[in-house]
Formats: C-alpha cells, sequence, structure tokens
C-alpha cells in the first residue's frame, strides 16, 4: 500500500485525479451491474429475452460507440468528453432507480453504454499525455491499481445496499457519477485537441480514420491482442460455467471467489510486475510473456474434475489458480500494451486509436464467447482449456513475431491525402 501511495503521489495532479476518477467510475458501475439481470428478471419480472436485450443494448452501445467517443475527445478535448460521459451514467443510473417498462430500461441502459463509449478513450488517452513517454508504462501500471480496486468494492458496496431494494444502489451509483463530473468540472484542467482541423467534421474524422486504416503496424498489433480480451474475459463466462458444473445451483460463493481472487491478485501483483518487467523486458516481451501466462492459466482446469471430496477441492483450487493467473497475465502485459498503442499512433489521435481498438477487442469478445460456449457444448470437458490456452500462446507468438519484424517500433505514421 505504501508504494502504491508513493507511486500515486509521485505523479502529477491530473494523473493523480485520473486514477481516482478510473476508482470511483468501476465502484459506481459494479455497484450496480453484477445486480441489474436479477432485478429486471426477480425484481421487474421480465422474460429472459428482455433481459437478454436490456443487457445487450448496453455492451452494444459501448462497444460500438468506443471509435466515435474516441473521435469527438481527439477533435473536441478529453476533459468535455469525460465530463460528458459522467453526466450520462448520472442520468443513466438515476433512471435505472424507476424505470419499470421495456422502453425506459433500453433508453437506460443505452445511456449507460454510450457514457462508458465517451470516458473511456478520453482517460486513457489523457493519462497517456499526462505521464509523457517516460512515465507512461508506470501511470498504467498504478492506473490499473485503482481500476482493479473498484472492481473488487464495487460489487460488495452493492450487495449492502441491496439489503435496502435495488433503487438505493441506483441512486447512490448515480450519486458518485455526479459527484465526479462536479468535481472534475472544477479540479482537472482542460487539454485543448493537440491539432484540430479547421477543415469540416466530417472530412477531418474521415481522414483521421483514414490514417488509422493505413496504420499496418497498429492493425496487425490489434489483432494480435484480441485473443487477451477474449481470455480474460473468461472470469465472466468459462470460470462461472466451470463453477455450475462442479456446484450445480449452489455457484454463488464459488464464483464470487474467483472474482475476489481475480481482482486482489491483480492489485497485489500490479506494481511489482511492472517494475520486474521494465527492469528484465522490453515492452513487446513483456506483452508476450503476459500472454502466455495468461493462456497458461487454463491449463490447471483441462484434466477434469476428479471424484469425491478430494477432487472436489482440487477443482476449486484450479478455479482460484486460473483465475490469479489470468490477473497476473494481464497486469503484466496491461501497462506495456497501452504504451505500445500511444507509440503505433505517433502520438496522434491517442483517444481515437484507443477508440479504436476498444471496438476491435469488443467484437472479438463477442465472437470469442460464441466460440467458447460451443466448445463447452461439445461436452469434451479438456477442449475449451486447451483451446483458450492455445489462444494465449498464439497470440504470445503473434506479438512476438511483429516485434522480431519491427512493426512495433514507434514510426511516423503515414496521413493518407
Amino acid at each position: 500500500m505504501k508504494s502504491l501511495r508513493a507511486q500515486w503521489a509521485s505523479f502529477d495532479r491530473p494523473s493523480q485525479l485520473l486514477m481516482v476518477n478510473q476508482f470511483a467510475i468501476n465502484l459506481g458501475f459494479y455497484m450496480l451491474m453484477p445486480y441489474l439481470a436479477d432485478h429486471l428478471a426477480h425484481g421487474l419480472g421480465l422474460a429472459a429475452w428482455t433481459v437478454g436485450l436490456v443487457l445487450g443494448v448496453r455492451n452494444l452501445s459501448q462497444q460500438g460507440m468506443f471509435l466515435i467517443g474516441g473521435t469527438l475527445a481527439d477533435r473536441y478535448g478529453y476533459k468535455p468528453m469525460i465530463l460528458t460521459g459522467c453526466t450520462l451514467r448520472t442520468v443513466a443510473f438515476g433512471l435505472l432507480a424507476v424505470a419499470d417498462t421495456l422502453p425506459a430500461l433500453i433508453a437506460a441502459s443505452a445511456l449507460t453504454g454510450l457514457a462508458g463509449a465517451l470516458f473511456n478513450p478520453a482517460v486513457r488517452a489523457y493519462l497517456a499525455a499526462d505521464a509523457g513517454e517516460e512515465r507512461r508504462v508506470e501511470a498504467f501500471a498504478a492506473f490499473n491499481v485503482f481500476y482493479q480496486a473498484g472492481i473488487l468494492i464495487g460489487p460488495l458496496a452493492g450487495l449492502a445496499l441491496l439489503t435496502w431494494d435495488f433503487g438505493a444502489v441506483c441512486t447512490v451509483s448515480a450519486m458518485i457519477f455526479g459527484v465526479l463530473a462536479s468535481l472534475q468540472t472544477r479540479a482537472l484542467p482542460a487539454r485543448p485537441p493537440a491539432d484540430r482541423s479547421a477543415e469540416p467534421a466530417w472530412r477531418a474524422v474521415a481522414a483521421d480514420w483514414r490514417t488509422i486504416a493505413a496504420n499496418r503496424p497498429f492493425l496487425l498489433f490489434t489483432a494480435a491482442m484480441t485473443g487477451s480480451y477474449v481470455l480474460g474475459f473468461q472470469v465472466y463466462l468459462a470460470l462461472p460455467l466451470q463453477a455450475r458444473g462442479l456446484f450445480g445451483e449452489r455457484t454463488g460463493l464459488v464464483t464470487g471467489a474467483v472474482f475476489a481472487v481475480s481482482a486482489l491478485a491483480a492489485l497485489s501483483g500490479q506494481l511489482k510486475l511492472t517494475a520486474w518487467a521494465k527492469r528484465t523486458l522490453s515492452g513487446p516481451q513483456a506483452i508476450a510473456y503476459g500472454l502466455v501466462v495468461m493462456g497458461a492459466a487454463f491449463l490447471p482446469l483441462a484434466p477434469g474434475p476428479p471424484s469425491g471430496v478430494a477432487g472436489l477441492t482440487a477443482s476449486v483450487l484450479a478455479l482460484m489458480l486460473c483465475a490469479a493467473l489470468l490477473a497476473w497475465g494481464g497486469a503484466l502485459l496491461y501497462p506495456f500494451e497501452m504504451d505500445t498503442l500511444v507509440r503505433l499512433s505517433g502520438d496522434r489521435l491517442i483517444a481515437t486509436y484507443y477508440g479504436a481498438y476498444s471496438t476491435a477487442s469488443g467484437i472479438a469478445i463477442a465472437l470469442g464467447n460464441l466460440a467458447v460456449g460451443a466448445l463447452f457444448d461439445t461436452g469434451v470437458r479438456w477442449l475449451p482449456w486447451a483451446a483458450l490456452a492455445t489462444t494465449g500462446l498464439a497470440c504470445a507468438g503473434l506479438v512476438a513475431r511483429l516485434h522480431r519484424a519491427g512493426y512495433l517500433a514507434q514510426r511516423p505514421v503515414p496521413v493518407p491525402g
């Protein structure tokens, strides 16, 4: 904890604010979202397909709009998008507190996703710009600690508030985002766009997107890294499915423990892993090693659960080990991944690049989850875990190959005419 405080204090005030901001964002979000499906299904009595529709709208509005959010941040400034996103979350979560009709729920869900699409690229681009090239890796390492702390504490706070009702959870979440918007209006310095074009907006945006589409190193790196997001998401899909296979309907405690282990592993390991990697590895090597660890995380689950109490205990321990290794692998690669994106952007259109990268990652998660679900449906126990492990190793090999070929070195980015 002392090392985190010292690391945080070593940055300028904007970076400090952005880290605390991300903790509060995740606190408010994860206080509410894990319990939304249950509220829709049991609190409001909606049909399962309707619950899926509401949740799907949130995911689509966020993942599908990341590129737009990043583009707006580069064109109009990071601070306005951060403030707009926090304000929209305030409205959306306030609406969720009272909404009981499908149109209102869909509107609230869409606003929730749009808010994330606006502030996520802006926050990361602002942090990268404020930290500078020399300290970007350390800044994103500390940022991820605050990020994971919000994920850890948020569901616990939400569970406590549920002793009143779901409306109390929504109200407190909305208040958190409202306070964030108010504080950052006064405390977060504005960063005017670095190279805002005087030509019409649609023409400037089209030129920006052509620049990204012509950036071959960025496109190749994005393709190589999509697997890491598929692997990381399995804390929400494959591991709960495995827990259900072991315990049937009584999976709550094990699933909660998986999330806790994942967050605690990231919190405890992030700064140490980053410091070690900076001393001993290049950025691309750290990313490749992280992908190897993430892929290897699924190997303890491949043999399948043995019979008896001892077998059940071993299976639970394998789940926890998988969650911890996924978190440590992700913690190892994350700061270097974010730094690489900035370098591949040529320090231009950073938010737009982050937005495009996040959109591609969201598409990969959706397709990857379909594939993982299909592998579970085959009934071959080892097949999903083997496929996931292979994905990690394949992505690590692709990143290493891009590094050897010189694609991940900073170079001028071509700007299409």
